[in-house]
């Protein structure tokens, strides 16, 4: 019985030893590679790049007052369509201290030569008609006390412009009235009733009271990186992507590349403005974010295979065919002229016909 259950022992271990003998060989040996096979096909190659920008106007105008002051009425808010010459706010003018006193001594001097020639013109005026004094010395004195007149009138007007800012000869015309520029739509109103304004002088740019826009006229800008700018011309057409709009697909035209670049996190790049078509700009608003497709190169109905089954090396490439399947694949080494490439398929124009079977990505280790 022991000698039994001694040969049965030794009969486990053996078997142990060669399972494990098995195994390791089987596991030493190398794995058996399947390739997916592909076809050459006719089809497009069209190579393009996108830029990066965003939906603008072409005429973007800041309103800024002719004179300092208070905000006292804004007529328009924003959204608001306008015409030019159209009144956007009212101005409440502060006089400064020093011009509102000129303007008084002014006013005050012209008071007293107005009445000085007056006594001087009806003094002569009654020597005239008593045939006194020459009728030249008479209009003399009369022409004096006319100008007196103006000289009066004209520094009265003066005090009231720098008081209130607004002449009796041309009060449509004052400087109070906010008026648009241009016609367009009300993009922006920065300023409040009660606001404080300045005029654009040449010390300082003066206070945005409105932002006006032609919403017909708009423009895609954007930045395209450097490596590519110089495939780009204008009048190149481009297809616009809006993030907020996905259903709407405007159309530009490349009409502007910046002949000098911009550095941005690191990258140079050029900026590009293109014209939409005024067909497709309804509903578009300012400032939509927006990528543009640009198609760089096209190639149509060309001999194309998968990017992946090109083997580069150096300035060659080369692919795989297909000459045998059984017992395993068999490929041969094939140099092949490349063309143009969209990034997924490239263009074969020679060294393929399109029958061949080429060697793809691996598909199954056994």
């Amino acid at each position: 019985m022991k000698k039994f259950f001694k040969i049965m022992l030794w009969v486990l271990v053996g078997a142990l030893f060669i399972g494990t003998f098995v195994f390791l060989y089987k596991n030493s040996q190398p794995d058996k590679v399947t390739y997916a096979i592909v076809s050459p096909q006719t089809g497009n190659i069209e190579r393009t790049t996108v830029l990066t920008g965003k939906i603008e106007p072409r005429d973007e105008i800041n309103i800024k007052p002719q004179i300092s002051g208070i905000i006292t009425e804004i007529n328009v808010d924003p959204g608001d369509i306008v015409k030019e010459g159209d009144i956007i706010a009212k101005i409440k003018v502060i006089p400064e201290a020093s011009q509102l006193s000129s303007a008084q001594s002014r006013v005050e001097s012209a008071r007293i030569s107005l009445a000085d020639a007056k006594n001087k013109y009806e003094r002569n005026k009654s020597l005239f008609d008593k045939k006194i004094i020459s009728r030249e010395e008479y209009e003399t004195s009369e022409t004096t006390y006319q100008q007196a007149l103006r000289e009066l009138d004209a520094a009265n007007d003066a005090f009231t412009i720098v008081r209130e800012g607004v002449s009796k000869y041309n009060a449509t015309e004052s400087n109070t009235l906010v008026r648009a520029t241009i016609g367009g739509l009300i993009l922006d109103v920065p300023v409040k009733v009660g606001s404080s304004v300045i005029q654009a002088n040449t010390f300082n740019d003066g206070t945005t009271v409105a932002t006006i826009a032609d919403m017909n006229n708009l423009i895609f800008k954007g930045n395209v990186d450097e490596t590519e700018v110089g495939q780009l011309r204008v009048g190149m057409p481009m297809s616009i992507t809006i993030g907020a709009m996905p259903d709407i697909n405007p159309h530009a035209t490349i009409e502007y590349i910046a002949p000098k670049g911009t550095q941005e996190n690191g990258a140079n790049t050029f900026e590009i403005k293109a014209a939409l078509e005024i067909d497709s700009v309804s509903g578009l608003r300012a400032g939509y974010s927006a990528n543009a497709t640009v198609s760089l190169s096209k190639s149509s109905n060309v001999l194309t295979v998968p990017e992946g089954v090109i083997e580069f090396s150096g300035d060659s490439t080369f692919v795989y065919i297909l000459t045998d399947s059984v017992p395993e694949q068999t490929f041969k080494r094939t140099a092949v002229t490349t063309g143009a490439s969209d990034g997924i398929n490239i263009e074969i124009k020679e060294g393929l016909d399109s029958i061949a079977r080429l060697r793809g990505d691996i598909i199954k280790n056994n």
